[in-house]
């Protein structure tokens, strides 16, 4: 497919909002999401909360290539800080779970509940998040702390939205090229590159 005949598919928020807490994973499961909701007349803002990632020079590397690719777009982009401790505390015990297991389930949990008090903050009714256009990742288990967090924090709400659909991970890869974005080749947790 063309780019200059690349449609993004029609996508349509709950009751008609028209702007979203985006949580950021990184540029490349950004790309082909923000651009689709851009076009569907959505306003998102990016949250870049992921204090799973380790080391701090992947994450710094990550947040910078966040920035530039919301800065690209013109988008607004909120800093979420690092704070790989508390996330080591949270998944403590899990470290030998593998991927998509309980420290999985936990760590989206954390995340999710950051993105939903940024949102209200913010006064963003809307929360989701591009961990679901990662194939490496358990749609059920974003769903289910995407749910969670909103039930923890009043006034927000979670968008569960599969974006892997609709051909967005395939635009994913071509914006990846496009943009020329650093594209890691771990989810970011320590526990998730060990053999």
């Amino acid at each position: 497919m063309q780019d200059n005949l690349y449609i993004p598919p029609k996508i349509e928020m709950p009751g008609g909002a028209t702007e979203v807490l985006l949580h950021a994973c990184c540029a490349p499961c950004s790309s082909a999401i923000l651009e689709c909701l851009v076009a569907n007349g959505i306003r998102p803002v990016v949250f870049y909360f992921n204090p799973n990632i380790f080391p701090r020079e992947e994450y710094e590397i990550r947040k910078a290539e966040s920035i530039r690719q919301a800065a690209s777009l013109g988008i607004r982009w909120i800093d979420g800080d690092y704070d790989h401790e508390s996330w080591l505390d949270v998944v403590k015990g899990l470290e030998d779970e593998p991927e998509r297991g309980g420290r999985c389930l936990l760590c989206f949990k954390m995340r999710l509940k950051a993105a939903a008090i940024c949102a209200k903050r913010e006064g963003i009714r809307h929360f989701t998040t591009t961990l679901a256009s990662s194939r490496w990742k358990s749609l059920s288990q974003i769903e289910e702390a995407g749910l969670w967090a909103q039930t923890q924090v009043d006034g927000v709400e979670f968008w569960t939205q599969n974006w892997r659909k609709g051909g967005l991970q395939e635009r994913r890869n071509k914006l990846l090229k496009e943009g020329g974005f650093y594209n890691q080749l771990y989810c970011g947790c320590e526990f998730s590159i060990r053999k």
